[in-house]
């Protein structure tokens, strides 16, 4: 009996489409629900009691919740292909570091540089900048975080990745010149097969970043 895996996801989420990606790198088949926020399911109500928000992954009728803790989940189960996360073991705890740096040190001032304008926002740029320089020392000359394999920090990057545009334009300032290595590290993601199936059209995300900012009265 096959395995029966739905994703719980909201199109422009940088934290679905970590799930959407890694679910595609091991080539599980999957049934995407598309969930409206501001009225939501009442399966997803009762596979994320806690939060009540998306990602959920849901295998075999047993909720998975968070996005990288869904992308951990994917790696031990279908573990045959494609490994996201390195076997060794001090390498694993350098990709958790990296990924919970991202989740809190460059997610703040990311949210803060399309919903905020003013003192507020410039702020934010720079903090956003600041940590994505971080990150780009990490990375160094790898093509991936994970070296020449794209894994598990690549795919956390790559939900804010599919933002960028979004960012610039939002906040009227360019990456590229400030962190040029990150941004061809980004390129490389957003070619891959995996990634190119899961991430909306750049376009897209800057039209609903725009609508999100009037709606904050920005």
């Amino acid at each position: 009996m096959a395995d029966e895996v739905i994703l719980l996801d909201f199109w422009p989420s940088g934290f679905g489409v970590r799930a959407r990606i890694a679910l595609r790198e091991k080539g599980v088949e999957f049934e995407y629900r598309e969930e409206i926020l501001r009225d939501k399911s009442p399966l997803l109500l009762q596979m994320n009691p806690v939060h009540k928000k998306i990602p959920v992954l849901i295998h075999n009728g047993l909720p998975v919740c968070e996005s990288m803790n869904i992308v951990q989940y994917i790696d031990e189960v279908w573990s045959d292909k494609n490994p996201l996360l390195p076997s060794n073991p001090y390498q694993r705890a350098q990709a958790r570091f990296w990924v919970d740096f991202i989740d809190t040190k460059v997610f703040e001032p990311a949210d803060k540089i399309w919903s905020t304008k003013g003192e507020v926002q410039e702020k934010a740029k720079k903090e956003y900048i600041e940590a994505l320089k971080i990150l780009e020392s990490e990375l160094g000359d790898k093509p991936f975080f994970g070296g020449d394999i794209f894994g598990f920090v690549d795919i956390s990057m790559t939900g804010y990745y599919m933002w960028f545009e979004a960012f610039e334009k939002c906040g009227n300032f360019s990456i590229e010149p400030e962190c040029p290595t990150l941004m061809a590290s980004a390129k490389r993601c957003l070619q891959r097969d995996s990634v190119v199936k899961s991430v909306p059209d750049p376009e897209k995300i800057v039209e609903f970043a725009f609508k999100i900012r009037k709606i904050y009265c920005v």
